[in-house]
């Protein structure tokens, strides 16, 4: 960076002290944005136990000297938000728009040039561990792409706690500049609804040598990349915002009239630290409990007496393999005897304690018992089996309620951005329909996680009644084909006798009851 630009940063940098430019230092400064700082406090937190940065374990040696190393955690944050977004949303979901070929044609096209239902999946996960994310379309090279928001630099503009139609959103460059200076530039990007109806996005970028910090307001074409960017957009007839937002289900317990969802170990945060704690200290004990036996230094000393000899070699070589560790000298009298020091690993006790606390865990964030964990004795009983698929069932069908949301949110969005056509180079718009008309299905493939033993019943009950096929049934209940099921079908007729038919009754004369009341008759009319 040249000399020019270092007068620019210092003339900011001097505008913003006497108040001609803003200067923040944090975004949850900017009046505009109604969340308090402490809520992203939080999420930063559930972002490092996401990553698995769970810090240094303090202790003391047995020489009392003070040392640490780091702690040996089990990343349960990101195992349990994989498993959810994996039952939640996966690759055999599909999402339709009826009713309009030329919008169905369009939504088709972006999402296999966005890989879109691989990506979703991914991206949901992180959004589970921290409570939220967003998805913003946008165009570029007259294609129509998303960005994903991630939940630490979305920051609603109210604190409207059912929906979020206004926000703003983070990006953060970093940049190496003259005399070693790292500059941290902050870009905003404000989405609003004016008084009068139209949608406006206004662009503010901030620079800070100071990474935490978001620093002073500067011209955006400081940076390259957003020197086409103009200050100010309006849009004049939107009916949705251009974003879509997703927040884990339930009430955030933290702050009450935040719009922002809850992470994964904001309610458990106790309960993940225990078993990372149980998990370092069993590590540990395998480490510290391997065989070591002390004897005498004098047995492990190569050369008796002179020491670095060529004829001390030859009389006293050593007599251990060189990778030995078992044996360790020990100082001692002339009567110190061979000791086996080696300490038994308490396996069974550690592996009762963590399956606790991983139990807990599975609790708190609503997943089955034994997504983590198994009984005692490795297998569940029915009662269990039915009461934890009813679980995770009901946990997934909350989070369903409000990916559809989002999902529902981006696609009108998406036909939102594809009104506009002065945003296309050729100034044509890619659909010119209503919105509200869309007609928009999203299928999410429950047959891939269902309560088998609901679907059991109810289907059991259907063929009871004659309205359920026998083949239809053994295909959704027990995995067969519609031509294994008609063998099985056939199996079973070949293997039941067939009833006796009214000729067959009198042919022989009806059958021992049928005798024996003639039999009475007759003696009636006799006597």
């Amino acid at each position: 960076m040249g000399l020019i630009q270092n007068i620019k940063n210092l003339f900011w940098k001097g505008s913003a002290a006497v108040g001609a430019t803003k200067s923040l230092g944090n975004i949850t400064d900017d009046p505009r944005i109604a969340i308090p700082a402490n809520e992203y406090e939080r999420i930063r937190l559930a972002k490092e136990y996401y990553r698995g940065r769970f810090g240094d374990v303090i202790f003391r040696n047995s020489y009392g000297d003070r040392q640490h190393r780091p702690l040996m955690g089990i990343n349960v944050t990101k195992m349990a938000a994989r498993r959810l977004a994996s039952i939640i949303f996966n690759e055999q979901c599909k999402i339709t728009i009826d009713g309009d070929d030329d919008a169905e044609a369009l939504w088709e096209s972006i999402a296999a040039a966005e890989d879109f239902y691989l990506t979703y999946e991914e991206k949901l996960e992180p959004s589970i561990a921290l409570g939220g994310g967003t998805v913003r379309p946008y165009i570029t090279d007259d294609q129509i792409k998303f960005a994903w928001v991630p939940a630490d630099l979305f920051y609603p503009l109210n604190s409207n706690t059912s929906k979020v139609d206004e926000a703003a959103i983070a990006s953060v460059t970093q940049r190496s500049e003259g005399n070693n200076t790292t500059a941290y530039y902050t870009l905003l990007e404000f989405h609003q609804w004016l008084d009068n109806g139209d949608y406006q996005i206004s662009y503010e970028l901030y620079r800070s040598t100071n990474k935490s910090e978001v620093g002073n307001q500067v011209p955006l074409n400081v940076l390259d990349e957003y020197a086409d960017l103009q200050p100010q957009i309006t849009f004049q007839g939107l009916k949705y915002p251009l974003f879509a937002y997703y927040k884990n289900p339930g009430a955030n317990n933290r702050n009450l009239e935040s719009p922002l969802g809850l992470g994964l170990v904001d309610n458990s945060i106790r309960t993940v630290d225990a078993i990372n704690t149980v998990n370092d200290q069993f590590y540990w004990e395998v480490k510290m409990g391997k065989r070591r036996v002390a004897v005498p230094a004098e047995m492990l000393r190569k050369f008796p007496s002179g020491f670095g000899s060529q004829k001390a070699e030859q009389s006293h070589p050593a007599m251990f393999d060189a990778e030995e560790t078992v044996y360790q000298a020990m100082y001692g009298d002339d009567d110190m005897k061979i000791t086996d020091l080696t300490s038994p690993i308490r396996t069974v006790q550690y592996q009762a304690a963590i399956d606790i606390y991983l139990h807990e865990f599975e609790n708190q964030i609503g997943l089955s018992q034994g997504t983590f964990t198994t009984t005692p004795d490795g297998v569940q009983t029915a009662t269990e089996v039915v009461s934890n698929n009813s679980m995770t069932y009901q946990t997934r069908s909350s989070y369903l309620t409000q990916v559809q949301k989002q999902i529902t949110a981006m696609i009108r969005a998406v036909f939102e951005l594809a009104k506009c056509g002065n945003l296309f180079s050729d100034g044509q718009p890619r659909w010119n329909g209503d919105v509200d008309n869309l007609q928009i299905n999203i299928d999410f493939a429950d047959g891939v996680f269902v309560d088998k033993d609901a679907q059991l019943k109810n289907d059991l009950s259907m063929v009871t009644a004659n309205t359920l096929s026998k083949q239809t049934f053994l295909v959704r209940n027990l995995g067969m084909s519609e031509e294994q099921a008609q063998q099985e079908l056939n199996l079973i007729k070949s293997e039941t006798p067939e009833p006796a038919t009214n000729a067959e009754l009198g042919l022989y004369g009806g059958d021992d009851n049928d005798n024996e009341q003639s039999n009475a008759n007759e003696g009636k009319s006799n006597s």
